[in-house]
């Protein structure tokens, strides 16, 4: 009888572990997906900058970041704002100078494409900050490295971060800026 159960028990553990084994060959056919969520929150949205010539050149950016994060990036450069809940103008000029050195590895979180091909953006300029309601508003520029006629193609640009878990909301209506015909 001994024998027997002991059987018994040695088919049901090498049905376990070939079950264990099949489940683990699955996983590297078809792994599961990572699921991650975002650290950081912005609303905001993109002006539509037009030169002399009626051509499309640049995008002006608004980020409107949480109200953690506003205050993370506040606390990290030692700062905090006033009993009127803004910053000081030396601190707003110092947060400017801080937020104006981009990482190496940013890729400008905003992507421009026309006919489905990328349109390359220069690295951002004129950035500007504001406390806001309690949170951190920065706008910059985006200049295209060519200008280009939206009278043929209409352009689409998308909004992700790909060096860090962002989650960008547009929450503010598209401006046409300097255009000699509004859409």
């Amino acid at each position: 009888m001994r024998a027997e159960q002991s059987k018994i028990e040695q088919a049901i553990d090498d049905r376990f572990e070939t079950n264990r084994l099949a489940f683990c060959l699955a996983l590297l056919v078809h792994p599961l997906p990572l699921q991650s969520h975002p650290h950081v929150f912005v609303d905001g949205g993109v002006d539509f900058v037009f030169d002399e010539e009626n051509l499309l050149s640049a995008l002006l950016m608004t980020w409107l970041y949480d109200e953690f994060e506003s205050l993370y990036i506040l606390s990290s450069y030692g700062m905090s704002v006033n009993s009127e809940g803004a910053l000081t103008e030396a601190d707003r000029q110092e947060l400017i100078r801080y937020r104006s050195n981009w990482p190496i590895d940013f890729d400008g979180s905003a992507h421009l494409s026309i006919d489905n091909k990328n349109i390359a953006l220069e690295w951002p300029t004129n950035l500007d900050a504001e406390f806001i309601d309690g949170r951190l508003s920065v706008t910059f520029m985006r200049k295209l490295t060519t200008a280009v006629d939206l009278t043929i193609s209409p352009a689409t640009v998308a909004f992700y971060e790909s060096s860090y878990f962002y989650d960008f909301s547009v929450t503010q209506h598209p401006q046409i800026l300097n255009a000699e015909i509004q859409c």
